[in-house]
């Protein structure tokens, strides 16, 4: 390629005319690459300098220097005059007009049953039991050998109990949060006094009164000298906690494997007899399963439904609300509203 003084120019002019001519930044990166870069005219009249004479190279080399000063200047200068437009129009258009009123959002808040389930265990706290938690995946043993359901109790089919495969890991879904009980009387020595909430599982189908995912509160107390009377002095302050002062209990005699003598606990509320839950002395089989001297030691443990506690408080006739999370459900607790 063979310099002469009068290209450099014409290419100088061409390159200052296609800057000023460029309306926006896109089109700012084009001509970058048509005028500065390493294929524009100055830039291959810079690399042919080498091919020109030593006489006439000097002076080459400054007016091709200066002519690509002057194109990068021109381009610094109309790059930062087209930025400055570019943010006055995002002004103009993403403007926030302050005197519009604001958008107010739903309050986040816990689901009703999260709020009975800490108001029973701050109950319980405040009578000096502990809180106990325990997997929701469980061992067969822990959920039913230990309480004393044998291996041909109808509980332990394939249509009330979700077993996880392989079946022979012997895991299951828990059917009651009672293996809590089981592994805190075999973690601790008594006396033990605990509550224990959580999420149960059983192969029912959603309808109004059942779900396949349920919440369950269960009471255990190991001590000496326990006797019903204490379980139904427990259970008269509990409901009467929960449901008031006028409320009124009573224990029909029931059957539990892992309760001797077991009973279920009715609560007379809102002019009618309510089944609530189960409850009886702790069989002396399950306390030696866990290693409890049953010569020194008695106990009692009880268990409610939290989904039917709460229905029965409140008079919810359809276990759909309070489990598909429709936000109107939880509003009329005054939960998430405005």
């Amino acid at each position: 390629m063979s310099l002469e003084q009068g290209q450099i120019e014409s290419d100088l002019a061409k390159a200052l005319k296609a800057i000023a001519a460029t309306a926006d930044l896109d089109g700012l990166k084009q001509i970058k690459i048509d005028y500065i870069g390493d294929k524009s005219p100055l830039a291959k009249a810079n690399q042919a300098l080498a091919s020109v004479d030593a006489a006439s190279r000097a002076n080459f080399g400054k007016l091709i220097g200066s002519a690509r000063a002057q194109v990068n200047q021109e381009f610094e200068k109309k790059s930062a005059e087209l930025a400055n437009v570019r943010d006055s129009q995002v002004l103009l258009t993403e403007r926030v007009d302050v005197t519009l009123p604001g958008r107010r959002t739903l309050k986040g808040g816990l689901h009703p049953l999260t709020i009975l389930t800490n108001e029973i265990s701050d109950l319980f706290i405040g009578l000096g039991y502990k809180v106990a938690e325990g997997p929701e995946l469980e061992s067969e043993w822990l959920n039913f050998d230990a309480l004393n359901i044998p291996a041909d109790h109808p509980a332990r089919t394939m249509q009330d109990t979700f077993f996880v495969q392989p079946l022979e890991a012997k895991l299951v879904l828990r059917t009651h949060t009672s293996p809590v009980q089981i592994r805190t009387m075999l973690d601790h020595k008594p006396p033990l006094y605990v509550i224990c909430p959580g999420k149960t599982y059983r192969a029912d189908e959603l309808d109004a009164t059942h779900t396949p995912v349920f919440h369950q509160v269960e009471g255990l107390v190991v001590d000496e000298g326990i006797t019903m009377a204490d379980l139904k002095g427990t259970l008269d302050y509990f409901a009467k906690s929960i449901f008031g002062d006028e409320v009124t209990t009573r224990l029909r005699p029931s059957f539990f494997p892992f309760t001797e003598p077991s009973a279920e606990v009715d609560i007379f509320f809102n002019g009618r007899w309510i089944e609530w839950g189960g409850c009886g002395m702790v069989n002396e089989k399950v306390l030696i399963a866990c290693g409890v001297d049953t010569k020194k030691y008695t106990g009692f443990a009880f268990g409610m439904g939290l989904e039917r506690t709460l229905m029965v408080k409140h008079g919810i006739t359809d276990m759909h609300d309070i489990v598909e999370g429709d936000v109107r459900f939880t509003q009329s607790f005054g939960v998430g509203k405005k």
